[in-house]
């Protein structure tokens, strides 16, 4: 039993660590005959699929795993639930005795993404003030050895390549987009793909006025319609600090916090 807990904590564990939604299923008591004793416990995960363990099979396993896969598919908060069933009159078995089960729900919400196309001296500073918040990150440059500075976590994804605009591809939808790429002639191409082919939360590339004026214009030229123009940020960052690559990356962060907590009250 000590050995199937501790899988069954490691398997859990894993899965939460990856914001996999699931549910919890434990056998808490049976009275009379029942398919498993009590402490039986499975994980099911979206569409009914048993990710750990049983609780019997059968037609208690099937209720189980139907049970579980509505509170997932429901968009409201569920909190967790526990059932007493009788084996022969609820279920449909044959045996007729009683067991209570308990349902714990796990609906992470969407995890926070944010891509950053550039690994340079700003980047490095943001990157560290973001692993230190609930966040998934993506830092692509063509210089392997400036990725390499960059920390290790399993939160970080670094993406070596020279077609950085190619990355944009891969986001998924609600990722949050900065360029801060060695120039300009690096930023557009990242910034086209990021206007034109995804409609992202935020879109933004480091720079001045002047730079914002010049990148509008090529924008333009490449085919991104007057109202997607002004929906990227440049400059980047709340408007505090001095010009610092440190002070930089934290105007940065306040602004993707900002716009992260507007987009999810909206």
């Amino acid at each position: 039993m000590e050995s199937n807990f501790s899988l069954f904590c490691e398997e859990f564990l894993k899965l939460t660590a990856s914001h996999v939604p699931l549910v919890v299923v434990t056998q808490v008591s049976n009275r009379g005959s029942a398919p498993q004793d009590a402490g039986a416990r499975m994980i099911i995960g979206g569409n009914g699929e048993i990710l750990f363990g049983t609780i019997g099979g059968g037609k208690i396993e099937a209720h189980c795993i139907r049970v579980a896969d509505e509170y997932l598919s429901s968009q409201e908060h569920v909190d967790n639930q526990s059932f007493t069933w009788n084996l022969q009159k609820d279920i449909g078995m044959t045996c007729g005795g009683e067991v209570t089960m308990f349902f714990e729900i796990h609906k992470p919400q969407n995890r926070w993404e944010v891509a950053i196309f550039g690994a340079g001296h700003i980047s490095q500073e943001l990157v560290r003030v973001l692993l230190r918040l609930d966040c998934h990150l993506t830092v692509a440059d063509q210089r392997e050895e400036w990725l390499a500075k960059l920390p290790e976590s399993k939160r970080l994804k670094k993406i070596c390549t020279s077609d950085l605009a190619a990355v944009v591809d891969s986001l998924t939808d609600n990722t949050f987009v900065a360029s801060m790429t060695m120039g300009h002639a690096s930023d557009v191409p990242v910034l086209v793909r990021a206007l034109t082919v995804r409609n992202f939360p935020f879109v933004g590339v480091i720079g001045s006025v002047a730079k914002r004026n010049r990148i509008e214009k090529d924008l333009s030229e490449m085919g991104v319609t007057e109202g997607r123009l002004k929906e990227f940020f440049c400059p980047m960052g709340e408007d505090f600090g001095m010009n610092a690559p440190a002070e930089i990356a934290l105007s940065i962060a306040a602004q993707l916090l900002r716009t992260r907590d507007h987009v999810r009250k909206a």
